[in-house]
């Protein structure tokens, strides 16, 4: 009497799903290259909506130039950094191999592209020039990119444009917000509120804009983070009572969010600030010629919960007062308290608070972005009346 072996196989197809959905990005991938049956399983959206749940928490690095042959080129390539985050250490790991090269799509070659948001393995990428503006969405681990339609409300010339990306919690729909600040005379020497202040938002899988009218507030940045389904910008009219801004994905409206205490630093010239996200809490870092600080809002939505995380002044620590020169770009808070982040396209940083020193990672040289990001097997080619594309 004989009996034969058990194999994988043979389990139910919801514990194929855990077991599948534990393993590293890297060994799904494979693993999708052993049966059909595997996968199928990695192909569903059920497996995509699952392995969301656990997605290891990482950065994609975009590098804008590289050197070449004693020169530089502009290859856009992003560069998915895994994050191994424990309570007493962490670990920055890049694999080359996962890297991907945009400019393998025709479209992207020779392209100024940006990274304006990322939610669920999917990136929102911004094509900009004086005569190009174009939106795409990628996920970097399917190898897929779709082009949306050309913006409804598009106008050359002096406009500036605010991007958001996200999903609505309510409706699960994935949306690209942007706003137009435009109507700015060419002859205009010094930037005043233009006169023109307009939104559209984009659902994916609808394959049109909507026009959201105008909009009663000036925005500033090229995107903001998502966080609880809004996505949030800093406001720039002096005389708003908050300086911060929300769009809510599923009522699609704009209202001001609280912001942290107002700080003024007389003998300061310059003022830079940036939004991010840390362990989940937003965050806003404010640059002074003599002062860095970072505030964190510890419970979402309350005034009063922003504290004040980090706070660096040049008198005390003098050889980190270059950090001062520039923006500041909050990236991801890790469980012992480290902050990412990068240094005006020049550096990735982490902020150690044991020592109060920042230190640069060197896992990359100069010109490059990042954003948060957590990789997914979600694919476009779900999404109806897309067209999608392959790397």
């Amino acid at each position: 009497m004989s009996s034969s072996n058990p194999s994988m196989d043979d389990l139910p197809p919801n514990v194929m799903v855990d077991i599948l959905s534990r393993l590293p990005v890297k060994t799904i991938i494979h693993c999708k290259c052993v049966c059909k049956n595997w996968q199928k399983i990695v192909l569903d959206s059920y497996f995509a909506n699952y392995h969301l749940s656990r997605s290891p928490k990482g950065l994609m690095i975009q590098h804008n130039y590289e050197e070449h042959m004693g020169g530089y080129s502009k290859p856009n390539v992003l560069k998915w950094v895994e994050i191994e985050d424990e309570q007493d250490y962490h670990r920055l790991q890049h694999d080359p191999v996962m890297c991907l090269d945009l400019n393998i799509a025709p479209i992207f070659q020779e392209a100024q592209l940006l990274q304006v948001g990322s939610v669920n393995g999917l990136i929102c990428l911004w094509e900009y020039g004086p005569r190009v503006d174009n939106t795409y969405i990628c996920n970097p681990i399917t190898r897929e990119y779709m082009i949306l339609p050309r913006q409804q409300y598009y106008r050359e010339g002096y406009a500036t444009i605010v991007y958001g990306f996200g999903v609505s919690l309510r409706t699960n729909d994935y949306k690209v917000i942007r706003t137009f600040e435009g109507d700015i005379p060419p002859d205009q020497t010094s930037r005043s509120r233009p006169s023109l202040l307009e939104a559209e938002v984009y659902t994916l899988g609808t394959g049109q804009w909507r026009s959201l009218g105008h909009i009663p507030y000036w925005l500033c940045g090229y995107f903001g983070p998502f966080l609880n389904g809004h996505v949030h910008w800093i406001v720039v009219d002096k005389d708003s009572p908050e300086e911060l801004c929300a769009f809510d994905f599923d009522s699609e409206t704009f209202k001001l969010f609280p912001s942290p205490p107002s700080e003024a630093i007389e003998e300061s010239q310059i003022h830079f600030v940036s939004l991010g996200v840390l362990n989940g809490c937003l965050s806003q870092s404010d640059t002074f010629d003599s002062q860095f600080t970072i505030w964190v809002m510890k419970e979402y939505g309350i005034k009063k919960s922003w504290h004040k995380e980090v706070v660096i002044k040049e008198s005390i620590s003098p050889d980190l007062d270059w950090i001062m020169w520039e923006p500041m770009h909050l990236l991801e808070g890790l469980k012992d308290g480290t902050i990412l982040m990068v240094y005006y396209e020049d550096k990735l940083l982490a902020y150690d608070p044991q020592s109060k020193t920042i230190e640069d990672t060197e896992i990359f040289k100069r010109y490059l972005f990042g954003m948060t990001y957590r990789p997914g097997f979600l694919r476009l080619q779900n999404f109806k009346l897309e067209t999608v594309h392959m790397f």
